[in-house]
């Protein structure tokens, strides 16, 4: 079995598709102990009946339409109209921005993609650095994975449902778990970027220009309420507000805007159900591969290897944020997740960390790792999309890089920023 592991291993960084990987070894494991291999198609049926997977196709869907439309437009000038009049107003403008889109794409190479073409030349013509404009657009496009409706945030849901440990976590709390962190993560840079462009020309605060962009983006404004207010009003479930979502997205960008042809619309819902598809085989595969490490003890064998060697529980927490920013170069975030999740929430609350702040410090640690170098994924989609030597892209993210390590470390060791909101909700 050693050697069919290492063997494994070998396929998976040379290039095997990872849910083959991932199958494979679960059927593997399942043979050693002469279990019935039917038990991988259980694991499927079980994900299938679970209501809140219904959430991740339909925002998925949703976050296409969105990126294929207007709508990125419109959020620039919006919030470029409430922020514009401030010192590095663009700068600030540009975060929000991003972080918005990508809680609804939550694909940060979209995000890149997308707004890049709106706001780098924007921040270049309002005479902000070259460097600066670049660090500011690779790194915004993966700021926002912590705000809802996030497709990471529902996945960690989804699986720490999935392995019984014993407290329920709800997708309700993951969404308010994330809100304070990652305004922390947007305020630093902000507030940094701000600071770095204070001497840059300022534009007149306009009443009108706000009048005309809150019209341009009426249709998309009650989008947040529609997410978070129908949910946490109680009004809807997650699944129903995923459906409610997609649904008034639909309508208002392919009848109302008319921006998303209806000839489009079969290649939106391929492209996003691609997507869709590729995560939930790996999420069951995942799922039944978990449950022969459940069976062999693997998680309870792994902390007592950890525990011999770590006995604080401050050491493991920043030998986690190690690790994962490692993981976060290495992996796509949804890889991540469904791999060492499993692993690791077992082992975190051995050492009495709370699962809803494992997974914030999960996803934050995965957000820093999309643009750390050497390999991190945004840093070359940024160096193919501004045609810029991808040494420039790592030099001009290496502020923005360590302010969000700083935030990552506030994250870490201050849990209450992370529980404050889930334990307070009024529906509890």
């Amino acid at each position: 079995m050693i050697f069919i592991g290492i063997a494994l291993i070998l396929l998976a960084l040379f290039g095997a598709p990872l849910f083959t990987v991932i199958a494979a070894s679960a059927f593997l494991g399942f043979h050693h102990e002469s279990v019935d291999l039917s038990v991988v198609g259980i694991e499927f049926y079980r994900l299938a009946e679970m209501p809140v997977l219904l959430a991740i196709p339909l925002f998925t869907f949703a976050g296409y339409l969105l990126s294929e439309s207007q709508a990125p437009r419109r959020l620039v000038h919006l919030t470029g109209a409430f922020l514009g009049w401030m010192p590095g107003g663009l700068a600030v403008v540009s975060l929000v921005a991003c972080a918005l889109f990508t809680a609804f794409t939550g694909a940060s190479g979209v995000t890149i993609v997308a707004l890049g073409a709106l706001l780098y030349p924007a921040l270049t013509q309002a005479g902000y650095n070259h460097r600066f404009n670049l660090g500011l657009i690779t790194t915004s496009g993966s700021l926002g994975l912590l705000f809802a409706p996030s497709l990471p945030l529902i996945l960690y849901g989804v699986i720490a449902q999935q392995l019984g440990i014993g407290r329920t976590i709800t997708i309700d709390d993951l969404f308010l778990a994330g809100i304070l962190p990652g305004t922390l993560m947007l305020a630093l840079l902000s507030g940094w970027s701000i600071w770095v462009n204070r001497r840059q020309p300022l534009h007149g605060f306009s009443g009108g220009s706000i009048g005309k962009a809150l019209n341009e983006a009426k249709w998309e404004l009650p989008l947040p309420f529609i997410v978070l207010g129908g949910i946490y009003s109680g009004y809807f479930a997650v699944s129903e507000a995923a459906a409610v979502t997609a649904l008034y997205v639909l309508i208002v960008e392919v009848l109302i805007h008319r921006e998303v042809s209806l000839r489009a619309l079969p290649r939106v819902i391929r492209e996003s159900m691609v997507l869709v598809g590729g995560i939930l085989v790996i999420l069951g595969l995942s799922l039944a591969s978990t449950n022969y490490l459940i069976d062999a003890q693997v998680p309870s064998k792994l902390f007592g290897l950890v525990r011999a060697h770590i006995t604080n529980p401050l050491t493991f927490l920043i030998l986690l944020n190690g690790f994962l920013l490692i993981l976060g170069m290495m992996l796509d975030i949804f890889s991540a997740l469904v791999i060492m999740v499993p692993l690791l929430l077992p082992i975190a609350i051995g050492y009495g960390i709370d699962p809803l702040h494992l997974g914030i410090i999960f996803l934050a640690n995965m957000q820093i790792g999309y643009f750390t170098p050497p390999v991190g994924m945004n840093l070359f989609i940024a160096s193919y999309r501004f045609k810029t030597p991808v040494m420039d892209i790592y030099r001009s993210t290496l502020p923005f890089f360590f302010i969000l390590l700083a935030a990552v470390l506030v994250i870490t060791y201050w849990p209450t920023l992370s529980l404050y909101l889930p334990s307070h909700h009024w529906g509890r």
